[in-house]
């Protein structure tokens, strides 16, 4: 099945509802794809990949990526840099180990991309912490790489310029970008244009969420219905596609209950004459 021009949603495997309801609810919005996000330390207890292939097979929704989480990890500018990812040193060894081993729980799903919070990649490209990193990274894409799969690196807590690089030093053709259009602003560390035309080519999925720059004070700014921000959804995703990108267009809205659904179909009316 091509994705291409077709939105996608974000969803998340365990939180006591089975697979198959999850999958039958996006099929309700009608929305064909979707990525998962699964907690590395749960992908044992939480994910089957006989139950995945089912209710695949029960909905038609087709899967296009799977975000591995990592637990302690913090998404602000306050803790983030020391719990976020894979950049921390202290973090490193636990995680790749974890990476890994969801990388071939997995396997079996034939899933090819695995999204995933590096976390504040340095600027300085002599810091020995980037040095070590992208060693690291380069031994994690050889693993995926056996089994299949890409990584693809969530935008937000980096410089676009510094994400360029770091593609650029990694130098791996299963390594790429599931840009986040609103993180980027969320962070306040780029502007999503710009973020386009610095590693545009190199993006292979993609979260539609729109938000707000924070102020001095605040760790994190916010995260809005699309629409409402300051992402201009009609030229980024026309540059997505100068670009080569064309789907699927991933909505994200990170609130819950109500809000999330009136929030996703608000999404729905905003990008379906977009895409």
């Amino acid at each position: 099945m091509s994705t291409e021009g077709k939105l996608g949603l974000m969803a998340h495997v365990g939180r006591n509802r089975s697979l198959v309801d999850v999958f039958q609810r996006i099929k309700e919005l009608g929305i064909p794809t979707c990525q998962l996000h699964c907690a590395c330390d749960e992908v044992d207890s939480e994910f089957s990949p006989d139950i995945y292939a089912s209710a695949c097979e029960q909905t038609g929704i087709e899967v296009t990526a799977i975000t591995a989480g990592f637990s302690g990890q913090m998404y602000d500018n306050v803790m983030g840099p020391s719990t976020l990812g894979l950049v921390p040193p202290e973090h490193r060894e636990q995680r790749v180990a974890e990476l890994k081993h969801f990388s071939d729980a997995i396997r079996p799903t034939g899933i090819e991309y695995i999204v995933l919070h590096i976390g504040f990649i340095p600027d300085d490209e002599r810091d020995p912490v980037y040095v070590s990193f992208i060693e690291m990274m380069k031994d994690v894409c050889d693993y995926l790489g056996e089994n299949g799969q890409a990584a693809l690196v969530e935008t937000g807590s980096e410089l676009g310029s510094s994400l360029r690089r770091t593609i650029h030093d990694i130098d791996a053709d299963n390594f790429g970008v599931n840009f986040d259009t609103a993180n980027v602003i969320l962070y306040g560390k780029s502007n999503p244009l710009d973020c386009v035309e610095l590693f545009g080519e190199h993006v292979r999925a993609c979260h539609m969420k729109d938000g707000v720059w924070p102020n001095r004070d605040e760790a994190l700014g916010q995260e809005v219905p699309i629409g409402e921000g300051q992402v201009n959804f009609p030229l980024v995703i026309r540059r997505l596609k100068e670009k080569g990108f064309n789907g699927p267009w991933t909505i994200e809205r990170e609130v819950s209950g109500p809000e999330q659904e009136e929030g996703i179909r608000q999404a729905i009316n905003v990008l379906n004459p977009l895409i």
